[in-house]
């Protein structure tokens, strides 16, 4: 257990967000694996202040255990100011930042990780959003634009004057996007510059791998992400191996199909069967990977339109 400002966080597991596929349906699952902190998919602040329906959509946590924070993103202090608001009116427990998105439809508009090339705005951001919410604010962060300019640790000391409550550090660059290896001694080095809580993030891929980046860095919490894509059983093997020890079994594969079919049914309840089961794809495609005929399973998914399809695809996959 530890705190995100006056937020208590039950565990040292944190799911990232990511764009695509940590929506509601996908927070629930985690949460149901235990994991002690979620995060919407990033929100444009423009969205929110036009209230368009999809941002609305994504924003929305509610039946969600809490805590849940919401991730905003823009390059306006003002603006940045009125969605954290928003998000606040409409339940976030806290605000996340971000300021490192590496895709290019974000870095084109100043916005991600774009502007960790101008840290005097980071600032102005970030003050902004601090005044004028109630909750814990915090920033995701990359470890520079390029490795000839690493400007996580600049980042992170205006983050800690400005009164950021916690620092997510993804230790790659932004030229690297996920290529390469994370540098987990930069997450060391935060570490050693904040008296915040800082999360390390980045090639995590078992809970070993979590073990050791917090015994390797000394961060606070651990962020899983794309590990977790069709496999949140990974949730519940780290939060056991962190406050046990113990290491759990594998999933079966009837447990793997299970929890496929609960993701569905969430995803359909929120969104409807056409929207809900198109979204569901890459997800369901993620939960059979690296069974056999898992390409030709894919490929029937793909083309069903309709739940009784996919169930009658699932139910015909073998146990």
């Amino acid at each position: 257990m530890f705190f995100i400002g006056n937020v208590e966080i039950a565990n040292q597991v944190i799911m990232a967000p990511m764009a695509g596929v940590t929506d509601r349906a996908f927070r629930i699952i985690a949460k149901s694996f235990g994991c002690g902190l979620v995060f919407t998919e990033m929100i444009s602040d423009m969205g929110l202040i036009y209230g368009q329906s999809r941002t609305q959509r994504i924003a929305d946590t509610t039946e969600e255990k809490r805590p849940v924070a919401v991730q905003i993103f823009g390059s306006n202090p003002e603006t940045m100011a009125q969605a954290a608001l928003i998000v606040q009116d409409l339940g976030a427990d806290i605000i996340d930042i971000n300021m490192g998105c590496p895709t290019p439809k974000i870095v084109r508009n100043g916005e991600g990780a774009a502007l960790m090339l101008d840290i005097p705005r980071c600032r102005q951001i970030i003050r902004a959003v601090v005044e004028a919410v109630q909750v814990p604010v915090t920033i995701k962060m990359r470890k520079g634009w390029d490795e000839s300019n690493p400007s996580c640790l600049e980042l992170a000391a205006v983050a800690e004057e400005e009164g950021v409550a916690a620092i997510t550090l993804h230790p790659r660059t932004r030229m690297q996007f996920f290529s390469g290896h994370s540098d987990w001694a930069m997450i060391t080095a935060l570490k050693e510059i904040v008296s915040i809580p800082v999360i390390g993030n980045g090639d995590i891929h078992s809970a070993a791998d979590a073990r050791r980046m917090l015994e390797e860095t000394g961060c606070d919490a651990v962020m899983l992400g794309r590990a977790v894509m069709g496999n949140p059983f990974l949730i519940r093997e780290t939060v056991e191996m962190l406050t046990t020890g113990q290491i759990l079994p594998p999933p079966t594969q009837e447990e793997r199909l299970e929890v496929a079919l609960q993701h569905l049914e969430l995803a359909i309840r929120f969104k409807g069967e056409w929207v809900g089961l198109r979204e569901m794809r890459k997800q369901l495609a993620w939960y059979i990977k690296g069974r056999p005929g898992a390409s030709q399973i894919r490929t029937q998914i793909n083309q069903a339109t309709t739940k009784d399809e996919i169930l009658k695809i699932i139910g015909s996959v073998d146990r």
